[in-house]
């Protein structure tokens, strides 16, 4: 019998073995990283990360507890929204979010407040200071002076063009953003922010949120009101001893 003749192999061409050979190792050292870091490639979920079902209810609870009081703040007398000192109010998140309603949360997002102790400029108005009584326990307000104004625009702005934090180092910037309401330049912008200005908004839009720093001291970490011990609610002209120690 005749032995069968050898089949003729299939020519494949050496950049078709390079690329196979370079998916292999990158798969390879795509496993490697999964293996080092978790079968998901992230970090590995821990026994105490998963929440029992009691722990559930109770953060419901909170959540929902914590609804109601918001309710029951917005009653009060509307003499309890006293009138404001000043045009212009800089207000400060002082607290997480485990257990805080979807409103509540809702509410600090529209305010840019969206992380502990970032800052914000607002014009007092009945509005505003009726959205922060709602928020009450998680932030703290007051009437900045011209100086902290100045220092916080200074030392932690930034503007925001195309989505993008942009670092307030070049008048051009502001020239740029704000020139059509004839703000060319930091001194402009501390101008109508101190004064809230009619171009008080627009500023609003293009500054982001002021990132600050924990108070070396700490704080007493009571979500009381200011004037009853606590942290939070209207501390007034005291806002700037605050912003002192966190600037």
């Amino acid at each position: 019998m005749a032995e069968a003749e050898p089949l003729e192999m299939a020519y494949i061409s050496e950049v078709i073995l390079k690329k196979r050979k370079h998916k292999e190792e990158s798969i390879a050292l795509t496993r490697k990283t999964q293996l080092e870091l978790g079968q998901h490639g992230g970090k590995k979920r821990k026994v105490e990360d998963i929440k029992r079902p009691e722990q559930l209810v109770r953060e419901f609870r909170d959540r929902e507890l914590d609804l109601i009081r918001m309710k029951q703040r917005t009653k009060r007398a509307k003499s309890a929204l006293s009138t404001p000192n000043s045009k212009l109010l800089f207000v400060i998140r002082l607290h997480g979010k485990n257990d805080m309603h979807p409103k509540t949360r809702k509410i600090l997002y529209n305010l840019r407040l969206t992380r502990i102790f970032h800052g914000v400029f607002l014009k007092a108005s009945p509005g505003v200071l009726e959205l922060l009584q709602k928020v009450e326990p998680y932030v703290t307000y007051g009437y900045p002076n011209v100086k902290n104004v100045s220092d916080l625009i200074y030392k932690k702005g930034y503007g925001k063009i195309d989505n993008k934090r942009v670092p307030l180092i070049d008048n051009n910037i502001i020239e740029q953003a704000l020139g059509k309401y004839g703000i060319l330049c930091l001194e402009d912008i501390v101008h109508e922010v101190a004064n809230a200005g009619p171009h008080f908004r627009e500023i609003l839009c293009f500054l982001g949120s002021f990132s600050l720093n924990k108070p070396k001291e700490g704080l007493q970490g009571k979500r009381a009101l200011f004037k009853d011990g606590g942290d939070t609610g209207n501390r007034e002209n005291q806002i700037n001893d605050l912003i002192d120690k966190m600037n």
